[in-house]
Formats: C-alpha cells, sequence, structure tokens
C-alpha cells in the first residue's frame, strides 16, 4: 500500500484498558484514501507497506497517537456568545462552523453551567496510548 493508495478496511480505535471509541468491524468497511486527512497520519503510517487480507494490532503511545492533553484547547465560552440553537448538554460533542463557513470542528462539551460552557478541543483520545486493529480489505 503506497502514500496514495485507496483501501476499504475494518478499524477499531481503543484505549489500552480496552475501551472501545470507534470501530468499522460490525459495520460496512471503510473506504478512504491515504495522504487526504481522512485518517490521522499517524495511522496512515501504519498502513504503509501492507497487503490486503491482513489483520494488524499497532499499539501507539499517546506522542506517537494523537499527541499530548493540550491544556491550552480547554476554553469556557459564555453562553451569550454561542450560538442561540445550539443543544447544550454536558459530555457530548458539539460541532461549530469555522468562520466564514468555509469548514467546521468539534470540540468535547465538558460541563455547562448557567453562564458558560466548558468545551476541550483536543482530540478525544489526546493524552492516550492506543490499540489500532486494521483488517485491510481491498487496497484500489
Amino acid at each position: 500500500m503506497g502514500e496514495d493508495s485507496f483501501l476499504t478496511l475494518h478499524y477499531r480505535l481503543s484505549d489500552l484498558d480496552g475501551n472501545e471509541h470507534v470501530s468499522t468491524f460490525d459495520l460496512s468497511p471503510a473506504t478512504l484514501q491515504m495522504g487526504v486527512g481522512q485518517l490521522a497520519e499517524t495511522l496512515e503510517h501504519c498502513l504503509l507497506g501492507l497487503a490486503a487480507g491482513g489483520r494488524h494490532v499497532f499499539e501507539l503511545t499517546a506522542e506517537q497517537a494523537f499527541g499530548p492533553h493540550n491544556p491550552r484547547l480547554v476554553e469556557r465560552i459564555a453562553r451569550s456568545a454561542l450560538p442561540p440553537d445550539i443543544e447544550l448538554r454536558a459530555n457530548s460533542l458539539i460541532e461549530f462552523s469555522s468562520p466564514g463557513g468555509t469548514g467546521g470542528f468539534a470540540g468535547f462539551l465538558r460541563e455547562v453551567s448557567e453562564t458558560s460552557a466548558l468545551f476541550d478541543f483536543n482530540h478525544p483520545l489526546a493524552g492516550k496510548a492506543i490499540r489500532f486493529e486494521v483488517e485491510v480489505i481491498a487496497i484500489l
């Protein structure tokens, strides 16, 4: 498999305690193109050189996976500064549009009060060692 290959695969991301964060093994497999940001660069690096038909498990440190948790990406935002139609539920992922509407980003809502909401804009697995399990079905 090369750096710009299209591939179909099943994958699972879990922490080293076995808590599963995402898996396609009980769903349809994912089809993606390498090198365009559909999968984290560090996870793509694990796939380079693999052949179709194999199942592999990679254990990555936090630094190898999604990096350390950055406290500067945890931000308290006044409720008055948030869109009025947004549903604020603690322990949920909230999608935001970027200025100009050209893209978007997500923040994990850690807590909400009458006047503010505390968001964590780190990747949910930042600061955690992970297990990346992959079954390559086809390389196109």
